[in-house]
């Protein structure tokens, strides 16, 4: 009898990282106004132009609530976990660089890229690197609503080979 192989989703070891690369996740992520009013209220943030349809709608330019871009700039991130940090990730370092240049309404979709701007190994961690990461967001019609530096700790590939692939 012939083990079957497994082949565990991860995201990359520091070694597979390139700088430039520009890595496109997918599938998008479409925003429900449920996804709005929940994130909005879990994180205490009563401000009315995401809860307020009323309030909302007679204020110019939009006339519409806007979706709350702390959940814009955390599904983005989210996004790119699958491919990039996956189970290879040991912590954030911090954030930098961010920006929404234009709102996220409830129905729209949102898709990200991520692009490798930095490699090095860590100084004080052997085993470890550090990779920052350009991610951009954009909605179903192209335009860039979020973007935002993130410089990760990421562990170097172990020496036996990757734990994901079994025989």
């Amino acid at each position: 009898m012939t083990e079957t192989r497994r082949v565990v989703q991860r995201g990359l070891w520091f070694e597979e990282f390139e700088i430039g690369v520009i890595y496109e996740h997918r599938p998008g992520r479409t925003i429900t106004e449920a996804d709005n009013v929940l994130f909005t209220t879990l994180t205490m943030n009563t401000q009315a132009l995401h809860l307020d349809a009323a309030f909302s709608d007679a204020l110019p330019p939009f006339h519409q609530r806007l979706v709350n871009s702390m959940f814009t700039l955390s599904t983005l991130v989210g996004l790119s976990v699958a491919q990039l940090t996956q189970g290879t990730i040991v912590a954030n370092l911090g954030f930098s660089d961010i920006a929404f240049p234009k709102p996220l309404f409830h129905g729209d979709t949102l898709y990200a890229e991520t692009v490798v701007t930095d490699l090095r190994e860590s100084k004080s961690r052997p085993g470890e690197g550090i990779v920052t990461f350009a991610h951009t967001g954009r909605n179903q019609h192209g335009d860039i609503v979020a973007t935002a530096v993130r410089k990760t700790l990421v562990r170097r590939s172990p020496m036996d080979g990757s734990p994901s692939v079994s025989a």
